[in-house]
């Protein structure tokens, strides 16, 4: 992979302008009565005919046979190794609440859970609770203080919330209590190194308290945490590839992922319709655009096969009024599969299409994991999919004499 400073070197500035699709958990499995995964079976005619004008492929987030978060995910479609840059998933939840994360403070992504009486885990999501729910129950430990360490517990939506250790000498070096699996018991916190020890223990005292508030609330009984981090510095998406570039996401993750890599995040209602209608009120202003739909990994995570055909169709129908705008460079990909199947991301790769004027298209003509594995980009790394963009938008200089 050629090096962000190299990048920097023969990037430009231009008025060509590229949209970047993203549809969360988009790759699946087949379903074993049909032998079609989720997009293989859904009717998506505006999708098909925009890769029959493309060049398509399959995409390998991290490395074939890797399982990606869904940082890690976004990371490589933005051009950034994940294996470089790899950030907790709780300060991007903060950064997206557009919460002021102070310089030594830690973050760490939660769920809210379910245990039996053993205290093994029969719902890492609890039945997506309602956020008023979420709410109610964060109340109930924001504001304690562990040996001086201030936490603060704020709600995102459903079952999910972040925490933020506030004091003196915390260290983010630390192990995840979420064993993302159930039918086992989460995991005690672990430090990293020596300095983060204090950190694990306030942690996992943390946890304790959050047990014994839910004692009597099931099935709401317990939290698990993952993704512990400080605020990273990256290299921004204007210093590499000199773009001016905004994010359309409704969810605070992905939302703080662009503000890390220097996006503007632009206020959208939640449905696609939504985020197009953002896309034209902003489109004179940005020469790049991320656009996020989450539904379909929602799906997938929840093992509903036919809910995440349903919400592929109607990416498919809202499709047009982004295609109207005429970008000189459309992309269409996921950031990981999430079978409904495995009811979990896993390391499939997934289909990507590539459409400009400057494209070179091939024979695919649906937009589908086994169409687009015969396309001409072929399987490639997800890192190179940004470049390809670039490329097509003509913001490229030559490399080399």
């Amino acid at each position: 992979m050629i090096s962000l400073d190299k990048i920097r070197e023969i990037s430009r500035a231009s008025a060509t302008k590229i949209v970047l699709l993203v549809i969360d958990g988009l790759g699946g499995l087949p379903n074993p009565e049909t032998g079609k995964t989720e997009l293989e079976t859904a009717d998506t005619p505006n999708l098909d005919a925009l890769a029959a004008k493309s060049i398509c492929g399959l995409a390998d987030p991290v490395s074939p046979g890797i399982t990606p978060g869904s940082a890690p995910g976004h990371l490589a479609l933005f051009g950034y190794s994940p294996t470089s840059f790899n950030i907790g998933r709780g300060v991007l939840e903060v950064l997206g609440m557009d919460f002021n994360l102070k310089s030594g403070d830690i973050a760490a992504r939660g769920n809210f859970c379910t245990v039996d009486k053993s205290g093994l885990i029969i719902d890492r999501r609890a039945g997506r609770i309602s956020t008023e729910q979420n709410l109610n129950l964060c109340r109930l430990f924001d504001g304690l203080n562990i040996s001086g360490v201030k936490i603060i517990v704020l709600p995102v939506k459903e079952h999910r919330l972040v925490a933020i250790f506030r004091g003196e000498g915390l260290d983010a070096e630390l192990s995840d209590s979420d064993p993302q699996q159930v039918g086992i018991l989460p995991k005690a916190i672990t430090a990293k190194n020596t300095i983060a020890r204090r950190t694990a223990d306030i942690a996992n005292q943390f946890i304790a308290r959050a047990e014994e508030i839910l004692a009597e609330n099931y099935p709401v009984n317990m939290v698990l945490l993952r993704g512990f981090s400080s605020r990273p510095k990256l290299p921004t998406m204007r210093e590499i590839y000199k773009l001016k570039a905004a994010a359309i996401a409704d969810y605070p993750m992905y939302r703080g992922l662009a503000k890390v890599v220097g996006m503007d995040v632009l206020e959208t209602e939640t449905t696609l319709e939504d985020k197009f209608q953002t896309l034209k009120q902003n489109y004179t202003g940005y020469d790049f655009f991320f656009i996020h739909t989450k539904g379909t990994d929602a799906a997938g995570e929840d093992g509903d096969f036919d809910t995440k055909v349903k919400v592929i169709e109607e990416f498919d129908k809202a499709l047009p009024s982004m295609t109207a705008l005429l970008p000189d460079v459309i992309v269409v990909t996921g950031d990981h599969s999430t079978p409904a199947l495995l009811k979990a991301h896993s390391w499939h790769p997934l289909p990507v299409l590539i459409h400009s004027k400057w494209c070179r298209p091939d024979r695919v003509n649906e937009f589908s994991e086994s169409k687009c594995i015969s396309g001409g980009l072929g399987r490639l790394p997800s890192t190179e999919i940004m470049l390809l963009a670039m490329a097509n938008a003509l913001k490229l200089d030559k490399f080399g004499a």
